[in-house]
């Protein structure tokens, strides 16, 4: 149940949206490419970031590149 403290804790690391062309789903409501987000949590394949919703959600990582 740690997914229900990732709105409230602090990022692990900073991510910046680099495109919003999805071939499967709409994420251009939710992601504005160049706009840079917080990473609650990371999988192999997702970033969980809180997004344009104010809700953290599950994004692939070829969306964003890691900011140092």
């Amino acid at each position: 149940m740690i997914h229900k403290t990732w709105q409230n804790s602090k990022e692990i690391k900073k991510v910046k949206c680099i495109h919003t062309n999805a071939e499967k789903y709409m994420v251009d409501r939710a992601l504005t490419a160049g706009k840079e987000y917080d990473v609650q949590n990371e999988t192999d394949e997702f970033f969980f970031v809180i997004d344009n919703t104010g809700k953290v959600g599950g994004y692939y990582k070829d969306y964003f590149e890691v900011i140092e």
